[in-house]
């Protein structure tokens, strides 16, 4: 009985998925016929009413990382010193050796980023390969980009604001280069950071017929920038980005504190050979003080992993760390939305269009000044302090009352009892939030997790069986929650679409195959009940080496 009720609901499923499709092809079809200038010729690459995801895939090379090798690069000529005189225990094969990450805490490996376009129902159509070393005439000076691949809060993808491109961050260097997600930028050094070597970050573009353009950035010194938008529209040209910075010890250098959080960065016309990035340029901030609580390490409220635009309005989420809040945020343009760091958009207000004014002499005593709040009814109460905690990621607007969060899980992995631990997280899934008139408040309906699989072990073909050598946990993935999400509304249903977080007895997690999966919700619906019967189905899953990161509707959805 129950797996006939699972096929009526998979076929409905289809075909709402293929209603959508056609729907937003409907929508975006004069949006495609607006060629630019030198496009006659070129045939396009994204068609409108598709998805994109975001893919990364590891040369997997034993000699990446060559046992006793001692980690991070060059980290005996940093004030931050090395891991230790044994040096990494595994080689460069996957996927032992993510091991390395308990001896090298800033372990990671840069890899190729492929933009996978799939039928919404989840046939993959093509695959775009970012420009990256290992292409036949990519040279030292070329354009290229990179990820780190066990970086699971990296690739968020987001249409710029007239929908005619898509927007991604990543790394100027080549594949298999140690330690890059956690290296200084060129322009912010912290001498305290252990990786010994300096790396742009870059804001990356992409238009319908796969033509790139990148932007390089000194901010994120130390740690990775994970979502940018463009905004293209009514003359505006910026990227906003959301992301983190900081790999060294207390008090922080000045770059580091500038280069957090949340950028706005006007865009590079001119290859990256001939860029010269200056200071960052922080558009927004939040301090815990607002709230009347004592101040965290200057910058690390600042540690944001999603971002969107609604209504004119920039929203963040931030879900790791153990400063902070983990919550919604939103960036207040008008000055008078945030008395009290709890607060709701002002209506009319505008994106913000200059970086946030600050006296450079107050840095290191009391940091950005603060034009960010938490949003009304959102979770205000610091990590530190709160008894049930959660670990917010994507977040998408199904209308102006009707709000979805991703929620990641906590990543517990510390010992036999993560999977049942996993299966048992409350906040873990896509949260659903309604917008209250009569308070002026968002108020929590329930969390979406019938489907998704918490805590439930799968297998990967060509994967490793039984338990990892280096943590004697299982090899085995298991879906820990959500990161990043786009939907799209019809006749009054969501789909919405997530990427999978997992826990396993992996050497570092983000370097799990995870999943990309879609659930339909009744929008209007609010009971509890209803939404527990709303079912999560996989549509795609990373194989050995892959792991997925962001996904989002092609330009001209």
């Amino acid at each position: 009985m129950q797996i006939e009720v699972m096929r009526g609901e998979l076929c409905s499923l289809k075909k709402g998925l293929a209603a959508i499709a056609i729907a937003a092809l409907a929508a975006a079809t004069p949006a495609a016929a607006q060629k630019s200038k030198g496009d006659h010729d070129r045939f396009p690459f994204f068609f409108p009413g598709n998805l994109v995801v975001s893919r990364s895939v590891y040369d997997n090379n034993p000699q990446n990382v060559q046992v006793g090798e001692i980690l991070p690069p060059n980290c005996a000529q940093t004030q931050g010193g090395c891991g230790g005189p044994g040096g990494a225990p595994y080689n460069g094969s996957y996927p032992l050796v993510w091991n390395d990450d308990a001896y090298d805490g800033s372990f990671g490996i840069t890899s190729k980023i492929y933009l996978d376009q799939m039928f919404p129902f989840g046939f993959v159509i093509n695959s775009l390969e970012v420009p990256n070393s290992s292409q036949r005439g990519i040279g030292g000076s070329s354009d290229q980009l990179v990820t780190s691949f066990s970086s699971k809060s990296e690739l968020a993808l987001n249409l710029s604001t007239d929908h005619k491109y898509l927007t991604f961050a990543g790394y100027v260097a080549a594949i298999d280069q140690l330690d890059a997600s956690n290296a200084n930028t060129p322009g912010a050094i912290d001498p305290t950071n252990p990786v010994g070597e300096n790396v742009y970050r870059a804001e990356a573009q992409v238009d319908a017929y796969g033509q790139f353009q990148f932007t390089e950035t000194n901010a994120y010194s130390g740690n990775n920038g994970r979502a940018v938008i463009w905004n293209n529209s009514n003359g505006a040209d910026f990227f906003y980005t959301a992301g983190n910075a900081g790999n060294g010890s207390n008090p922080q250098p000045n770059g580091i504190i500038l280069g957090a959080g949340t950028q706005i960065i006007s865009p590079a016309n001119e290859p990256e050979s001939g860029q010269n990035p200056g200071t960052p340029t922080p558009v927004g901030s939040f301090n815990i003080t607002e709230l009347g609580y004592k101040a965290d390490k200057i910058g690390k409220d600042d540690n944001f992993r999603g971002l969107t635009i609604f209504n004119n309005v920039l929203y963040y989420s931030k879900g790791s760390g153990s400063n902070g809040v983990n919550t919604v945020y939103f960036l207040d343009t008008t000055g008078t939305a945030c008395p009290n760091g709890v607060g709701l958009p002002v209506p009319g207000a505008s994106l913000p269009t200059s970086p946030l004014a600050y006296n450079v002499q107050n840095l290191q005593s009391e940091g950005l000044p603060s034009n960010m709040c938490i949003l009304a009814g959102f979770p205000n109460v610091p990590v530190k302090e709160v008894t049930t905690v959660a670990f917010p990621f994507g977040i998408w607007f199904a209308n102006a009352t009707t709000l979805y969060i991703a929620d990641e899980g906590d990543g517990y992995t510390g010992g036999t009892d993560l999977y049942t631990h996993a299966a048992a997280q409350t906040t873990a899934g896509l949260q659903k939030w309604v917008f209250s008139s009569s308070t002026n408040t968002w108020n929590f309906a329930y969390t979406l997790q019938s489907g998704l699989g918490l805590g439930v072990a799968y297998s990967i073909r060509n994967y490793p069986t039984g338990n990892n050598p280096g943590t004697g946990l299982p090899w085995a993935p298991a879906t820990d929650g959500l990161r990043n999400i786009t939907g799209a509304v019809i006749g009054g249903y969501a789909a919405i679409y997530g990427i999978t977080s997992t826990v396993s007895g992996n050497g570092d997690t983000g370097a799990d195959p995870n999943r990309l999966v879609v659930v339909i919700d009744s929008v209007g619906n609010t009971n509890p009940a209803v939404g527990a019967k709303e079912y999560f189905f996989p549509i795609r899953e990373a194989g050995f080496g892959e792991v997925l990161r962001g996904v989002s509707f092609t330009p001209g959805s």
